[in-house]
């Protein structure tokens, strides 16, 4: 599937919004991670609409910290620039939307109410997110093998919580599947040998 300017416009509009910004415990820029889930994304069959949001996925979470632009702004400006789809696949990626003044939700409750939206989101939206996941799943794993129990030290959930999250992404994304997508269903399963292979080097 050849891609048009607008996923090349995508590409520096998320370059611009994640400038700033870091991969979680690590010097790495964080465009990588949105280069890999919009790879992964690919590789599965991602329609451009799909790419653009995997490119744009962490847009309303945390371009406003790096811009100080506000959610609102962010939101228009995909809707302007890429279409109602790419924002409401977005939108759907959203763990928690950033309310002005306000604190984000406890961990746990975050996660749990995350995975059950998944239960419900559009389709395109469930693609995306499992994207996501298994790029940061892979991410822990290969850290895991090089550093051990140390790289759960930078997740709010730590090492029971992460591995309980994942888990219960795996069982949501799995459960979710009408196997009418035959990438979907590959990447999930890619997911789920992914968490297991975590789930087994942890508990050697």
């Amino acid at each position: 599937m050849p891609l048009s300017a607008r996923f090349e416009s995508a590409l520096g509009y998320a370059a611009q919004l994640h400038a700033p910004q870091k991969r979680k415990g690590a010097d790495i820029p964080y465009v990588a991670h949105l280069l890999a889930v919009t790879s992964i994304a690919l590789e599965f069959g991602a329609d451009e609409d799909e790419a653009i949001a995997a490119l744009l996925h962490d847009a309303i979470e945390d371009g406003p910290e790096n811009t100080r632009r506000t959610p609102a702004d962010i939101k228009a400006d995909i809707l302007y620039r890429y279409g109602s789809k790419v924002l409401a696949v977005v939108q759907g990626c959203t763990d928690a939307e950033p309310l002005p003044g306000q604190k984000k939700p406890a961990w746990q409750d975050r996660k749990q109410a995350y995975i059950e939206h998944l239960q419900h989101a559009d389709a395109s939206a469930r693609f995306v997110s499992a994207c996501d996941k298994l790029h940061n799943a892979r991410s822990i794993l290969l850290d895991y093998l090089t550093h051990g129990e140390t790289v759960f030290d930078r997740f709010t959930g730590k090492r029971d919580g992460t591995l309980w999250y994942y888990q219960a992404l795996v069982e949501t994304f799995q459960r979710t599947d009408d196997g009418s997508r035959a990438g979907y269903t590959h990447l999930t399963a890619a997911l789920a040998r992914t968490v297991q292979a975590l789930m087994s080097e942890v508990r050697a």
